[in-house]
Order: structure tokens, then sequence, then C-alpha cells
């Protein structure tokens, strides 16, 4: 007997009444299916047929294991449903209800069937690399003096974003890459992305596109006001350090969820994480297919 977390988006009444269809075709199968709602970049358990508690189990610890998490939304679903997904080591399947569709897999009339190939091991997993996220803050009558300690690291599937808090004004972001000083950035805000966030933000500022399958950090200045405006591609074990140098306080963005606000002397630390992202797929999918199909190219 297998156990499916469906992750539904919270606003799309379509994607709680496939949840049920899902739910119903596992449960005739002998499986079991709980829910999920995202919410405020969160997830919250539903009431009927999901975990007992309103709060979030510690990972392999208070909860039963999962063989797979499916996510019923866009791609926002489908980052807040990886970041629950990968430190429990559970794979992740994507079914389409948004518009750009990179990262899911199926679109909905399918997801019968894919539930059967999943579970019959009909399927393939594909790793992706995530970026783990921490802020180290500085004492605020002190922001020279030392940190108050690392918080734990928050998993991105997409990017990290240090940007300004203030219209009309750069952020200064004092940049050190593997422990060594590199550059102070005056711009609108630097942004962090794993190859699988390339299409996303990434590409939006003029980033390179970068396959999903590489292992790789691109760092990418927003609206630079410098003669340094490149992207820069590091090593996942090359730790990236981003420290607020003022006058201004800036704001950490994590795959589209506002962290909190950064005060001069707070520096966030990125580098790749510990776990992967493990993406379910049939074969059928190839990224520069869809990178052509989306941007509509076409030979000359």
């Amino acid at each position: 007997m297998a156990r499916v977390v469906f992750v539904c988006h919270s606003h799309r009444p379509e994607a709680l009444a496939l949840a049920a269809r899902g739910r119903a075709h596992l449960a005739a199968r002998g499986h079991q299916a709980a829910v999920l709602l995202a919410v405020d970049g969160s997830l919250t358990p539903r009431a009927e047929g999901t975990l007992e508690s309103g709060d979030h189990p510690t990972p392999g610890v208070d909860e039963p294991p999962t063989d797979l998490a499916v996510s019923l939304g866009g791609d926002g679903t489908m980052l807040r449903t990886v970041a629950w997904a990968a430190p429990r080591g559970v794979p992740v399947l994507g079914v389409n209800l948004g518009h750009l569709g990179y990262l899911t897999e199926v679109e909905p009339p399918a997801l019968e069937a894919a539930l059967d190939r999943v579970l019959a091991g009909d399927h393939e997993e594909e790793r992706r690399m995530m970026l783990a996220v921490r802020v180290d803050r500085r004492e605020p009558s002190a922001p020279d003096g030392p940190t108050t300690g690392p918080e734990e690291p928050v998993l991105a599937l997409n990017e990290a974003v240090v940007e300004k808090t203030v219209p009309g004004h750069t952020v200064r972001l004092a940049a050190a890459i593997g422990g060594a000083p590199f550059v102070t950035y005056a711009a609108d805000g630097l942004l962090v992305a794993t190859p699988t966030g390339s299409t996303a933000y990434n590409l939006s500022a003029r980033g390179p596109l970068l396959s999903p399958r590489l292992r790789a950090m691109v760092a990418t200045p927003l609206s630079p006001h410098m003669l340094f405006d490149r992207p820069l591609v590091l090593e996942p074990d090359e730790e990236l350090r981003l420290a607020v140098a003022g006058p201004r306080p800036a704001v950490l963005v994590v795959d589209g969820v506002t962290l909190g606000t950064l005060a001069p002397g707070d520096a966030v630390e990125l580098r790749g994480a510990p776990v992967d992202a493990k993406l379910v797929g049939f074969g059928g999918r190839r990224f520069h297919a869809i990178v052509r199909s989306r941007f509509g190219l076409t030979d000359r």
C-alpha cells in the first residue's frame, strides 16, 4: 500500500476537485492519500483525509512515510511542494493547472494514468539541484559587531533574491565568494538561481539559460548601477555571501516567498543544498524543446 500527498493551490477549486478524483482512484486500489493546501507560501493540512495536526510534522519523525507528492497547480504550487518533499526524500509529480508549466509533467486528464505508472515503477526520477539559503543577522545596536548566529537554512528550487526596499534607490550588497571579498554591487538587487530557476526571474533579468541537470549557481544583478553588470556562474560548493552594506535595508525573497527584511550588516549565505529535488517524469519532455515552444522559436 502506498501513501500519496496531494498539494493543492488554495485558490483553485479545480485543484481540490482533481485531488478528490485522485484520492478516489487511489482508494479503489487500496492506497492512502492526504491533501495539503498551498497558502501564502506554506502548506496547511486540509481537514478531511489529511494529517491530523495543523502543524508541519518533523520530516521522517512524526508523520507516516510518503511515497509520492503530487502538485496540483502551476509552477508556484510546484515550488511549495518541492520545499515540503525534498527534505523527506519524496519524489514530486507536477500536474499543470497554471500558465507556463515549466516544472509540471502532466495535464489534468492524465492524472490517473500517471499515478498508476508511478506506483508501478514505470517512470523516471530526475534530480534537480537546490539552494540552501541562510540568513546571518547582526545585533541591531552593533551592525559592525558580532553576529547573532545564522538562522536555519531554507531550501530553494528556483532562486533567492536580495533586493531593495526603497523605490528609486539602489541597495549595496558586498559579495564574497568562498570567504574572499569579490565586489560590492550597487543595484536593485542580486538574484541567485539554480539551473532549474534559470528560466524564471533570472531569464527576465537577462540571465543565462542553464540546462536543468547542471549543478551550478548563477548570480545575476538586477538593474546594476555599476560597470560590472554581468551574470556570474559558480560551483554549488562555492559559498556566496551577500552582506547588506547600507545605508538602506534589503529584503530576502526565496522562491517567491518574502522571508523578511535585512538590515545593514545582515548577510545571506547561499550554496548548493545537501538534498536534491526529485521530479517525476515519463521521458516525453525535453528542456530545450520546452524553451523552443514557450518562446515560439523557429528556424530562419
